[in-house]
């Protein structure tokens, strides 16, 4: 029976299939297993080697060895697993941030896949599915060695979304595979304890409602993905040039159509600290502290369309006030709302065979953590059902045998650190000692996970098997927070004017309305800073409103910005505050080039771009105290002091290695000539 589905960001006509995978005959002899560990840091490898506690990591090194893995300008996720991948630089690649900007109207969207939304006839009948194409520029070193026979299982890595084909192989979708609203992660927070004023969306991408009870029971609703007719009439009214107040009271009207929603009720037992949620087609009976099983929700859009995703629900508190946190709604494995796997059918055939598993690309929960509706704990035991759910799954296509390469991404070392190194740094502003005897060690169980989960798949393949594990970059304190565009505007290379706006939400970017830049004056703005640590000129011919001359005036601009970035020092303690600043064209080549930006500055220990910054505002002051639990991180540092980690079961051929050397090194192994246009070179 095909089943139609639709949303926001992937809202997509296609069949859910249930069939598995099929078998493909074995050309080759020889096999090889690459662990990805996402930001797995080397300073925290040896260290805990060193004392003994990851013995199967410290097998693996003395058989091969321990390296330092030179990360990507700039040392973050996306790049970084790109060229891992593709064994080239981001100027091939095309995967330069988080964020990428339509460079005639500056806004700023989620970079890694280009969408093009459904159409439809009468405001109801689908003619046209929506065109989801990743931007990722290269060839994965997957699909080089599949068209020779190599039979690859690739899992979960991250920039992996929309699925390519695979030759001879399969693939599970990574990062950026979104939630149900098309969303990194929206999570839902409801409280009694919440002000009207306090409802809304947080910085980061969450939902806040408050409850009002009547008697033992409060009514509220899930809100879910966007209604893409909605969506487009939406896009349509405001497009208008001078909209009229009929035109306002009809986008107002739209607005509040736009997304569509499920009712919660939920039943409240003060004196037994627990609830009843009743929501979609299911009851849940929480206590206090406790978390739900994944619980499936439909989204009706109309007659023909449905949209099928699941999500946890926790019950924070109960007691003297009700707190429930609702996960992000993900993708149904079984019933996906477009492919996000290749071939389709692995999703659902692991669904049957695992049961549900977590498919949203950022799968642990951060933001609740980071907007303080979470505590350490339960974001520490979402967290370790993250990695399991990961673990399981490349586990089970391990034992299937059906591979020669297999490659397997877990994210959850990296998510750990953004969040609790605040616990192991005393020197960071939000350290906090009665937490750290708590939590202080939770960085280390994670890297202490690793290493069995290492040892288990030790223990299923043969010992002639190499075994690589990979880091895409390592981590750094993030103590103070720095206001790029704020000083582009003190030294004068940015210009606002009128009154500034407020303090800008990932909303603000994605929620489709408004102008996200509208306090600059772009007739005497020479450079804008987005993303973490990208300067872009406003350039005449490229921007919508540049000024900038290509040529001699660019880069006399571009080294104007750079020699004074250089001389940037925290004015508390003198220290300096970047370490270096890369221009475009001394760092990248390829076809890409002309979308990244002009200059990638390099922050020191103890800084990076402020959050602000990243989502394109210009706040009061230049650096500020972290005073967020999001306390660790990598992006906007230095390339050269944030290398990842390479453990290899094999002696390694070079002094020196980078994450471009991967896709050479698996080419090399399975004996398949290496593209002449990859940078990096084959290890052994």
């Amino acid at each position: 029976m095909t089943r139609l589905s639709v949303v926001l960001f992937s809202v997509c006509l296609g069949l859910a299939i249930a069939c598995g995978p099929s078998r493909v005959p074995e050309k080759f002899h020889q096999k090889l297993v690459i662990l990805g560990f996402d930001g797995l840091d080397p300073r925290l490898v040896q260290k805990w080697m060193d004392e003994g506690k990851l013995p199967n990591m410290q097998k693996l090194a003395k058989q091969g060895g321990l390296h330092r893995l030179e990360t990507t300008h700039s040392p973050e996720s996306p790049t970084a697993w790109a060229s891992f991948a593709t064994g080239v630089n981001a100027g091939k690649h095309n995967i330069y941030d988080f964020l990428i900007r339509d460079t005639k109207t500056y806004m700023p969207d989620l970079g890694m896949v280009h969408r093009e939304p459904p159409r439809f006839i009468l405001n109801y009948i689908p003619i046209a599915a929506p065109k989801l194409t990743s931007i990722r520029g290269g060839t994965s070193f997957w699909v080089t060695a599949g068209r020779a026979g190599v039979r690859s299982s690739v899992l979960t890595v991250p920039v992996t979304f929309p699925p390519e084909d695979v030759p001879n192989g399969e693939l599970l979708s990574g990062l950026p595979l979104p939630d149900i609203r098309g969303t990194m992660g929206t999570f839902s927070y409801y409280g009694t304890d919440l002000s009207r004023y306090e409802e809304g969306d947080t910085e980061m991408g969450g939902l806040l409602k408050r409850l009002v009870f009547d008697g033992d029971n409060a009514q509220t609703e899930l809100v879910g993905p966007p209604n893409p007719i909605i969506r487009q009439q939406l896009r349509d009214a405001r497009a208008t040039p001078h909209p009229t107040d009929v035109d306002k009271t009809r986008i107002a009207e739209l607005e509040a159509r736009e997304f569509v929603r499920l009712p919660i009720t939920i039943y409240w037992n003060k004196a037994g600290k627990s609830a009843t949620i009743d929501l979609g087609d299911s009851t849940v009976h929480l206590q206090e502290g406790e978390w739900s099983k994944w619980i499936n929700l439909d989204f009706t859009i109309n007659l023909l369309v449905r949209v099928h995703g699941m999500a946890q629900l926790y019950l924070i508190r109960a007691g003297q006030e009700l707190q429930l946190y609702i996960s992000p709604v993900n993708w149904k494995p079984d019933n996906p709302p477009a492919a996000m796997s290749a071939p389709a059918s692995l999703s659902a055939d692991l669904y049957e065979r695992l049961g549900a598993y977590r498919t949203l690309g950022w799968a642990e929960a951060t933001w609740p953590l980071n907007e303080d509706r979470l505590d350490e704990k339960a974001f520490m035991d979402d967290l370790y059902r993250a990695f399991d759910d990961r673990a399981q799954v490349i586990l089970q296509r391990l034992d299937s045998q059906q591979w020669d390469l297999l490659v397997g991404v877990i994210e959850s070392t990296d998510r750990v650190q953004h969040m609790m190194w605040r616990l192991i740094d005393p020197t960071h502003p939000m350290y906090d000692k009665a937490l750290a005897a708590k939590f202080g060690d939770s960085i280390e169980r994670v890297y202490r996970r690793c290493d069995e989960f290492v040892g288990e798949v030790m223990s299923r393949i043969d010992a002639t098997t190499p075994i690589l594990i990979v880091s895409d970059h390592g981590f750094h304190s993030f103590r103070e927070s720095v206001n790029l565009n704020t000083w582009l505007v003190q030294e004068g290379f940015m210009t606002l004017q009128g009154q500034a706006p407020g303090e800008k939400k990932l909303r603000d970017l994605f929620g489709g309305g408004g102008q996200f830049w509208e306090n600059v004056d772009w007739s005497r703005t020479k450079a804008y800073a987005m993303g973490l640590g990208q300067i872009y000129l406003n350039l005449q011919g490229r921007e919508g409103h540049g000024i900038v001359a290509p040529g001699a005036e660019s880069r006399a601009v571009q080294e104007a910005i750079a020699q004074k970035l250089l001389t940037l020092a925290d004015p508390k303690t003198g220290a300096r505050i970047v370490d270096a600043v890369y221009k475009s064209e001394d760092i990248y080549t390829g076809p890409f080039v002309g979308n990244a930006a002009e200059l990638q500055v390099g922050l020191a220990e103890g800084y990076r771009v402020s959050w602000q910054t990243a989502l394109g505002g210009a706040p009061e002051g230049i650096i500020y105290p972290n005073m967020k639990k999001w306390s660790g991180d990598h992006g906007a540092y230095d390339y050269k002091s944030t290398p990842g980690t390479l453990i290899s079961s094999r002696p390694i051929d070079a002094s020196f290695a980078s994450i471009m050397d991967l896709a050479p090194t698996v080419l090399k192994y399975f004996g398949l000539p290496i593209p002449s246009d990859i940078d990096g070179k084959p290890l052994f």
